[in-house]
């Protein structure tokens, strides 16, 4: 019934049709039908201008999608690439339709949280994921305001949230901002972005702080943490590299990205509470040789001088490098002890595809699927504080690939993960992560600890080019 509506030219023909399939599928409790026609009665409200109908339409069908999500998400790896051809346009459509009354930002913010997980959970093909939305936590630093950036196609969205729940929103078109961001995204995926001159990546840094954050910017403290909620290509480039021109964003904020306004209830990682596993591998290894790792991936003879001053800032620590660090050992430790933090420095690649999202153990590459038990062995334990992955990339010409990021956090069961977008320079790593954990010992929440230690490279003449220190981001708690 509802295939006859789709091949109507009269509208009010195509609208009975919709109607009676959409009748049909109710009464029979065939949700993954209704959501369709649904779907396609929203689409033609919304051409009849009849908002209120179509906005209906689109919250029922999103319901609907959210009760067959186990199924639709979870159940068959292929739908994993339809996803954005299938589920997608339906949110999308919905928080358009929204934004024509800026009563709605709210539902605008909890339409693209529900479309973020969604899309992680289809990724990770897990269940539902439990997270907590920040407003609901107690006793959090307020100084901070969380930002998000919705990407709609014609127009970028920008919503600034205080803790008081104050909302602003700012439209950008999006041809202002999507050729810059396209460039930024090849110049810093590129090996030889260390050769880039400044005054190129620099102009392309500067058109997305002109047309994202200097609009918002009165609306926001001149200190303090932002809390970025990322859209699609905008998660593969670090916010701490925008420029306004004079001083890039770090220089003013510490920052860290979240899937929406939600993160895992946060900790303070105290001096008493900085127990350690510590992996690496420093020297060729045969997991080098797996078809699914890639041609770039060489030794990291430096890993060995990090994992030393790693263990040197931590309490107490466990330590595996090279050959003591294969999958099982790795896996035997998590499952022996409770570690609040795990810092592994190894080869990995993370993608918008699960399969090339991989972290290099010595003796094979494990990808995220197996993650989920080989990390998540605490789960009867207290949750990972802090995750620390410091020779990773993110998958070459991929919008998505920090898609990947996120995913390992939440295998993880990580509140706080550090990860990198691109495999930089070994010695200035190790110089960062420890100016890092200082900065964890004297007290600082980690969002504002990574600032420090970014800012300490800046500072140095040699290491001043955000290839260095503009690599390394803040996923999940900043606490």
């Amino acid at each position: 019934m509802g295939v006859l509506g789709t091949l109507q030219y009269d509208p009010n023909k195509a609208q009975y049709y919709f109607e009676k399939a959409l009748s049909q599928a109710q009464a029979i409790g065939a949700w993954d039908l209704a959501y369709q026609w649904q779907q396609k009665l929203g689409s033609l409200y919304k051409r009849q201008n009849k908002y209120a109908q179509a906005l209906q339409m689109y919250e029922a069908a999103i319901k609907n999608l959210q009760q067959v999500r186990n199924n639709l998400l979870s159940t068959n790896a292929d739908l994993q690439y339809s996803f954005y051809e299938t589920v997608d346009p339906i949110y999308r459509d919905y928080m358009r339709l929204l934004l024509a009354n800026s009563q709605n930002l709210s539902k605008v913010i909890k339409t693209h949280e529900q479309l973020q997980i969604a899309e992680l959970e289809n990724f990770l093909q897990c269940g539902k994921l439990e997270l907590v939305e920040l407003n609901q936590l107690k006793n959090l630093n307020t100084n901070y305001t969380v930002i998000h950036i919705i990407d709609l196609g014609s127009s970028i969205e920008v919503i600034t949230q205080s803790p008081q729940q104050l909302l602003y929103h700012y439209s950008v078109d999006s041809k202002l901002v999507n050729d810059a961001t396209e460039s930024l995204l090849n110049v810093i995926q590129e090996p030889n972005f260390i050769n880039t001159k400044k005054s190129v990546f620099l102009a392309y840094s500067q058109i997305i702080y002109n047309q994202l954050i200097a609009p918002i910017k009165k609306h926001i403290s001149d200190s303090g943490t932002l809390v970025f909620n990322l859209d699609q290509s905008f998660q593969s480039i670090p916010m701490s590299l925008l420029y306004d021109g004079k001083d890039y964003l770090i220089q003013h904020y510490s920052i860290t990205t979240t899937l929406g306004s939600r993160i895992r209830p946060p900790k303070f990682l105290t001096a008493k509470r900085q127990k350690a596993l510590i992996a690496g591998i420093s020297k060729p290894s045969p997991s080098l040789k797996y078809l699914n790792s890639s041609e770039d991936f060489q030794a990291l003879p430096e890993t060995n001088h990090e994992l030393i001053d790693v263990k040197r800032q931590v309490q107490s620590s466990v330590a595996l490098l090279n050959e003591a660090f294969t999958s099982q050992r790795f896996q035997q430790q998590l499952n022996s002890g409770n570690f609040p933090i795990v810092h592994v420095t190894t080869h990995g690649q993370f993608s918008s595809d699960p399969q090339q999202t991989v972290l290099l153990a010595w003796d094979k590459p494990i990808n995220i699927r197996e993650w989920k038990g080989w990390l998540k062995v605490q789960q009867n334990q207290d949750p990972i504080e802090l995750l620390v992955l410091s020779a990773c990339e993110t998958a070459k010409g991929n919008k998505r690939s920090a898609l990947g990021i996120t995913g390992v956090a939440v295998q993880a069961g990580a509140r706080s993960t550090v990860a990198s977008l691109w495999l930089v320079d070994a010695k200035s790593t190790a110089m960062l992560v420890g100016q890092f954990y200082k900065g964890l010992n004297s007290g600082l929440t980690k969002a504002e600890a990574l600032r420090q230690a970014q800012l300490s490279l800046l500072s140095n003449p040699q290491y001043d080019h955000p290839y260095y220190w503009a690599g390394l981001i803040l996923v999940g708690s900043w606490l």
